[in-house]
C-alpha cells in the first residue's frame, strides 16, 4: 500500500514517462511534478526504476488483463464485439503511452513480462474461442492463431493510433470502429 507522497511521486513519474519517455525522465524532474523534495524520492523508492516497477503493481498502470475478464454466448459477432470491448475498455491510449515509455533497454528486462502479458493473454482468448466456434461448425477452418494474431492488431492498432495522433488521423469514435471492424471480421470467418 502506497502512501500520499508515494502516489504523487508515482503519478508524476509515470507522467512524465508517457510524455518523454523513461530515458528523458529525470528524478528531479519528478520531484519538482510531484511538488517533493528530490532527496523524498529516494526515502520513498531506491530510484527512477523502483517507482516505476511499484507502478506497474497498480491497476491504475497496470490493464491487468486476464482470461475471466472475457466471456461469450456462441453468437460469433456478438462475442468478439464483448472481445474488442473489453480489450479497449482494459487497453486505453494511457496504457498504451505508459508501455511505450517503458520500452527503454535499461527498463525493458523487468518490464517486458508484464507488458506481454495483456497482449498474450488476449491471444490465447481468441485462438481457444475460434478454436472452439470452428468445432461448433460456425467459421471456416483456419490457423486460429493468426486469425487471432489479425484481431489482436486490428484493436491494438485502433488504441496505438488513438494514443499516437488523438483525433487527428480519424474521428471515428471506438464503439462504431469496434462495431464496423468487428462484422467485417467475422463475415470474413463465418461459414455461409
Amino acid at each position: 500500500m502506497q502512501d500520499e507522497t508515494q502516489e504523487k511521486i508515482i503519478s508524476s513519474a509515470m507522467s512524465l514517462i508517457m510524455e518523454r519517455g523513461y530515458s528523458s525522465t529525470t528524478t528531479k524532474d519528478i520531484a519538482k511534478k510531484a511538488g517533493v523534495n528530490e532527496c523524498t524520492i529516494f526515502r520513498k523508492f531506491k530510484g527512477k526504476k523502483e517507482i516505476v516497477l511499484s507502478a506497474m503493481e497498480l491497476p491504475e498502470w497496470n490493464p491487468c488483463l486476464s482470461e475471466e475478464d472475457f466471456s461469450y454466448g456462441g453468437d460469433v459477432l456478438s462475442d468478439l464485439i464483448s472481445f474488442s470491448r473489453t480489450y479497449m475498455r482494459k487497453v486505453t491510449p494511457r496504457m498504451v503511452k505508459v508501455s511505450v515509455g517503458l520500452r527503454t533497454p535499461e527498463l525493458y528486462p523487468h518490464t517486458a513480462e508484464s507488458i506481454l502479458k495483456v497482449p498474450a493473454v488476449f491471444k490465447k482468448v481468441l485462438t481457444e474461442y475460434l478454436e472452439k466456434m470452428a468445432g461448433e461448425g460456425k467459421i471456416k477452418e483456419s490457423d486460429y492463431e493468426s486469425l487471432a494474431m489479425m484481431f489482436l492488431s486490428m484493436n491494438f492498432g485502433f488504441v496505438f493510433l488513438q494514443a499516437s495522433f488523438g483525433t487527428n488521423l480519424t474521428e471515428i469514435e471506438k464503439e462504431k470502429y469496434i462495431c464496423s471492424s468487428v462484422r467485417v471480421f467475422a463475415d470474413g470467418i463465418r461459414k455461409s
